[in-house]
């Protein structure tokens, strides 16, 4: 349960809308860097496998902001408790494994399917609050998810017929879920008091873990885990993925969030593929000069424009007192 709810409350409330929507943007910057690296890795390990580049990207991307935090805490790592040790166990499951299904689920569907189905953690969350707390979200959630879904439904396209639920779909659904209860299990009133350096350390590491099996089923050998990374500018989309993406958004998240509700949280959080669209507008081709990549900027569409401007105004009704 978050601690602030009362009109007392309502700056440190819109700060911490605030710094989600940060996170977010952190979280956004990931889909061209990643996009970017899969083009640089293409060149380094031809013909590899997306599940290897995958599991080795993930790996490698949560294993390094788990080192680099330790190092940060340093002699505070011996005061990790058990509360957040378990706190940081299930968010690293929830996490990791709504990754790798959608990962894999985009595989089988369409990128705008994927994008639609991936954000029904918006629907699942606040069905799951009230089911379990026997609450209903105020008028203004409710609206706000409307909103969210009708500017995604137009962000992506979609039509009625779109929407068949094949392996990719199912995979992808399950992946939202998964990511769903990354968001509860954040909001749990029994970690309120755990330290976010701390089980985001534990977070970071059991991700990377979880990924090892993963890295050694789909390698095709042991130097290509080297061979991915061989380059400059892959090694510096890494570090952006790292320090940015990583570090940046998830400790924003993991500080944060406890401010807000989860259904709140879960609504924000969609703001996520206007962003990168966003994003897409202007960055690749920037990438592109800078790493000697063939990555074209997307076009600015009516698609764009009303569904973002939806989702957007999905947040700031939110923000509303």
């Amino acid at each position: 349960m978050n601690r602030f709810t009362n009109t007392m409350d309502v700056p440190r409330r819109n700060r911490a809308m605030g710094m989600l929507l940060g996170a977010t943007l952190f979280w956004a910057l990931s889909f061209p860097v990643m996009k970017s690296l899969y083009l640089e890795q293409q060149k380094l390990l031809p013909g590899a496998s997306t599940w290897f580049l995958t599991a080795v990207g993930v790996m490698y991307r949560f294993g390094a902001a788990g080192l680099l935090l330790a190092l940060y805490l340093g002699r505070n790592l011996k005061k990790i408790s058990r509360l957040e040790l378990e706190q940081g166990i299930g968010l690293g499951v929830f996490g990791v494994g709504g990754i790798l299904l959608q990962v894999d689920g985009l595989a089988y569907t369409a990128a705008s399917t994927s994008a639609f189905l991936t954000q029904c953690y918006c629907i699942i969350i606040p069905l799951w609050v009230a089911l379990t707390r026997r609450v209903l979200p105020p008028w203004k959630s409710f609206l706000s998810i409307a909103l969210v879904l009708a500017g995604l439904t137009v962000l992506a396209g979609l039509s009625l017929q779109d929407l068949r639920l094949g392996r990719g779909e199912t995979e992808t659904l399950i992946g939202s879920f998964m990511f769903a209860g990354q968001i509860l299990w954040l909001e749990r009133p029994r970690y309120v008091a755990n330290d976010p350096l701390r089980f985001s350390l534990v977070m970071f590491v059991v991700m990377a873990l979880i990924c090892l099996p993963g890295v050694w089923l789909t390698a095709p050998s042991a130097q290509a885990c080297v061979r991915a990374y061989g380059s400059p500018a892959a090694i510096g989309f890494l570090v952006t993925l790292v320090v940015v993406c990583t570090l940046g958004g998830y400790l924003f998240m993991n500080r944060w969030q406890r401010e807000v509700t989860a259904t709140e949280a879960g609504i924000i959080y969609c703001v996520e593929p206007v962003i990168a669209s966003a994003l897409a507008l202007f960055l690749p081709a920037w990438i592109s000069i800078w790493a000697d990549l063939s990555y074209t900027n997307e076009t600015l569409t009516p698609r764009l424009l009303i569904g973002g401007g939806l989702i957007t105004a999905a947040n700031v009704l939110l923000q509303k007192r």
